[in-house]
């Protein structure tokens, strides 16, 4: 006679539980301030919501099995920050709701059906990188005028910094600008890419986000300002690291849209959010 109260009670105990996959090593600025925002939303962790996070430790090739791992965990709804975490998830599942962060263009990378209409399990927040890779230029070449030649470090394994490599070259011919490459996709390719675009005379250096670059942000920074390149970047926090200047998408804006954190911690629903572009000057 007890059992059936038993299984009443563990289904009232029972709280909403957030998945979240990461490319780093750690949970990042992201998960922090998705946590903050939903504290200021009455949703305490461990009270009337949980996390269960992943991190593939800069390596690409474990994302699939870490999606599989936050699925099989049965989470009620997965959250990820740029391309290869979403697409991992979205091979993972069909049915799991997820939402992005930070994809460059979700509609090439097969994400979704388009920025009106996502369709399918997933939606989120694009930050129109490839678009804003020219301004940068532009931007750069005015901070340093007599600018000529310009490093541009990207990682190909990436689908959408490899758009905004081409975005760049295109932004270069009608800047009057030469683009040296510094394509990484290791961290310790670091080094050697920077003597090599200093041995191609750059006077500049444009960073292409991507999640290696976002995970040794401290060290391209240094190695900037070891090797005197002026450098322009795609976020804030880059500059408070020690960047010299940075230009795109508000980092934390994507986490205080009002349609992103819901608005009812009792009732346990979020709203879904249709993608779109969040843009800071």
């Amino acid at each position: 006679m007890l059992l059936p109260v038993i299984a009443e009670a563990q289904q009232q105990t029972e709280i909403p539980k957030i998945g979240w996959l990461g490319v780093g090593s750690e949970p990042g600025s992201g998960l922090e301030s998705f946590r903050g925002e939903l504290d200021k939303l009455g949703y305490v962790e461990g009270k009337n919501i949980a996390f269960e996070s992943r991190h593939a430790d800069n390596k690409l090739a474990r994302l699939p099995a870490l999606a599989d791992e936050l699925v099989r965990l049965r989470v009620d709804v997965l959250l990820t920050t740029g391309t290869p975490e979403a697409q991992a998830l979205k091979n993972a599942t069909r049915t799991i709701p997820i939402i992005f962060l930070a994809v460059t263009d979700p509609v090439a990378a097969g994400l979704v059906d388009s920025l009106a209409r996502p369709g399918g399990n997933i939606t989120g927040f694009t930050t129109i990188g490839a678009v804003l890779a020219g301004k940068r230029l532009e931007l750069l070449k005015e901070t340093v005028p007599k600018l000529s030649r310009v490093a541009v470090l990207w990682d190909s394994q990436v689908q959408g910094t490899s758009q905004e490599w081409k975005e760049s070259q295109l932004a270069a011919q009608e800047l009057g600008l030469r683009l040296h490459s510094m394509e990484v996709s290791s961290a310790d390719k670091y080094e050697s890419a920077f003597k090599e675009a200093t041995k191609a005379r750059s006077g500049g250096l444009a960073v292409i986000a991507s999640p290696l670059a976002i995970s040794n942000q401290k060290r391209i920074v240094d190695l900037a300002t070891k090797n005197r390149l002026p450098a322009i970047y795609h976020r804030g926090n880059w500059v408070v690291r020690g960047g010299l200047m940075s230009y795109g998408a508000h980092g934390d804006e994507r986490f205080r849209r009002r349609g992103f954190c819901g608005q009812n911690p009792k009732g346990n629903q979020a709203r879904r959010s249709s993608s779109r572009a969040t843009e800071e000057v």
